[in-house]
Parts: C-alpha cells; sequence; structure tokens
C-alpha cells in the first residue's frame, strides 16, 4: 500500500496463518505472535505466550480451550526458519509456563528469575498439612512454603478485601507466608517486588548460592 504514514510489508502467509474477523482478514493469533517477534523484547514475547498458552475458565470466558498449545507454537516457529525474531520468539517459547492469569504475574516471574531467585510455580494448588487445598496462588515456592500473590485493582472492593484476609490467614495457619504485591511494586523491572519476595525468601532459609 502507497499512502502517507503508511509503511507497507510483504511476507508469505500459509492458508492456515489468517483468519477472518467480522468480514477482516487477518492473520492468526499464533502468526502474529511470530511476527511480532520482530519488534518486541523478550519479556513481551513471553507474556503474549503466556497468555495464549493459558487454560481458560469456561464459566467466565465462554471457552474451554486456550488459544494455543506449545506444541501449535513451535510447529509455527520451525515452518518459518528464517524469518526474523525467530531466536527472540524460541527463546520466548521457552520461558513461557501454563497457568499465568495476567501479564503482571508473567513479568513478576521473569523479574525473579532475571535476580537470580528461585523461579516460582504459576497458579498451583497449595494444601496444609492434613492434604486439604486451601488455594492456588498467582505463583509460589512450595519448597520454602512462600505465596505470591499479585493484587490488582479489584482487590480494592470491600467485599474482595475480606476475601484477601481470609486467605491470608489461612495461608498462615498452613505455616505459609504470604507477598502481596501491587502496581507500585512492579516499577523499574519489579525491582521493590523482586527485593520484597527476596526478604521472604531468606527468611525461610534460602541463601544466594544456593541459586549457583
Amino acid at each position: 500500500m502507497q499512502r502517507p504514514g503508511v509503511v507497507g510489508h510483504r511476507s508469505r502467509l500459509l492458508p492456515d496463518e489468517v483468519a477472518y474477523v467480522d468480514g477482516l482478514c487477518v492473520t492468526t493469533r499464533t502468526r502474529t505472535w511470530l511476527d511480532l517477534a520482530e519488534a518486541l523484547e523478550i519479556d513481551d514475547l513471553v507474556v503474549i505466550a503466556d497468555y495464549l498458552l493459558r487454560i481458560p475458565r469456561p464459566e467466565f470466558e465462554g471457552r474451554a480451550e486456550p488459544y494455543a498449545t506449545r506444541e501449535e507454537l513451535l510447529a509455527m516457529l520451525r515452518r518459518h526458519p528464517g524469518k526474523r525474531g525467530l531466536l527472540k520468539a524460541r527463546e520466548a517459547l521457552a520461558l513461557a509456563r501454563l497457568g499465568a492469569d495476567s501479564p503482571p504475574e508473567t513479568r513478576l516471574r521473569l523479574a525473579m528469575l532475571s535476580a537470580g531467585l528461585p523461579e516460582p510455580e504459576v497458579n498451583k494448588p497449595i494444601r496444609n498439612d492434613d492434604g486439604d487445598t486451601l488455594h492456588a496462588p498467582d505463583l509460589s515456592l512450595p519448597e520454602y512454603r512462600i505465596a505470591i500473590e499479585y493484587e490488582g485493582e479489584s482487590h480494592g472492593n470491600a467485599d474482595q478485601i475480606v476475601r484477601d484476609i481470609e486467605r491470608e490467614e489461612r495461608a498462615r495457619a498452613a505455616d505459609w507466608d504470604e507477598v502481596r504485591i501491587s502496581k507500585r511494586h512492579m516499577a523499574n523491572g519489579a525491582r521493590r517486588a523482586v527485593e520484597k519476595f527476596a526478604v521472604a525468601l531468606r527468611a525461610r532459609g534460602w541463601r544466594q548460592e544456593d541459586a549457583a
């Protein structure tokens, strides 16, 4: 397309890499993810991959299947071996995890890895000593009994505050520490969130040399 302010691009698209949305021809989610690898940073690509891979909650989202599987994303990479951004996309897919419910959860997990801290589990149910399931924290380290919760704006709701307090009390009764993170902790590459998590880890006996 030749038009002021518009830059056209040419690309090889296979038949199953396009779809129609309201009559408009667009690339599929998996192909779009690969195309974005040319311009986005790895962390952004991981956020998108986590979103594509996550298993939805049918009662809230009206769908039961993920937008993509890891195998489908990997297949997309294999069919375009010479594409720009391919190495970034491969690295991002290796860092993607099943279970993240929001971009802050993914970014928090990646910040912990970058800081040399243990990688937390994603939305894995935690249990008390009797084997009863308490809840599934956003992130957790069962070995150290630390649960990490990212609290967005919805957690300011009065009813949600009550539920959050009850959740923390259940965790404490089971000898779990809960680290609560908000938007203000996520600035500057989630530096304050990482520091807060590291303090909780050290209190539970973790040492930096453990990561070596």
